[in-house]
């Protein structure tokens, strides 16, 4: 149910056309909360069939011309009682977790390979967290709405340096097992 809340949220920071909210996933809430190009236009539809956005008018009509949308304040209550509620925190279900545990009863063949290509991904996206924390959040852009956004950043931050040590460790442990226990014999 979080696809339709966090185009809400979106379209509340700034209304906009399926194409915008698109990109502004693949830039932003995209690193939390992913969603193609088809689901988000599929949830645009359900929302304005719901009432809780509509299209802009356009400026000038046009055939094939992007709609734009906005929250109206159904949509608005609809956040408020959403964010308000209580949630469960999600179960973790990593394939990669599984297939270490599957590892113990079959052997690691071409496993360590994947654990450094996984090291490589989290390292670079941990660079990335890291880059758009220096350019949006100095330490003088204290707003309140800057330091919710900075806390889910900080979030990303964490979890990525989180994996990086993880793996690190895991690899380590990887160099320390027999031989046989790595081929699976």
């Amino acid at each position: 149910m979080s696809l339709p809340h966090a185009i809400l949220t979106a379209l509340l920071e700034k209304p906009s056309s399926g194409l915008e909210l698109t990109r502004r996933f693949d830039k932003s809430i995209g690193y939390f909360w992913s969603a193609t190009h088809q689901q988000i236009y599929r949830e645009l539809g359900k929302l304005e069939a719901e009432g809780f956005i509509r299209a802009l008018p356009a400026e000038q009509p046009a055939r094939g011309q992007r709609k734009s949308y906005e929250v109206l304040p159904a949509g608005r209550a609809e956040l408020v009682r959403w964010t308000a509620a209580a949630q469960d925190p999600k179960t973790m279900r990593d394939p990669l977790l599984l297939r270490l545990r599957a590892a113990a009863v079959v052997g690691t063949a071409g496993l360590r390979a994947d654990l450094e290509r996984h090291l490589e991904l989290h390292r670079r996206q941990l660079a990335e967290y890291q880059e758009i924390e220096e350019r949006d959040f100095p330490p003088d852009r204290d707003a309140p709405q800057d330091r919710l956004r900075h806390l889910v950043l900080r979030a990303g931050i964490d979890l990525e340096t989180f994996w990086t040590q993880w793996l690190t460790h895991a690899l380590a442990e990887f160099a320390a097992l027999p031989e046989q226990e790595r081929e699976g014999t």
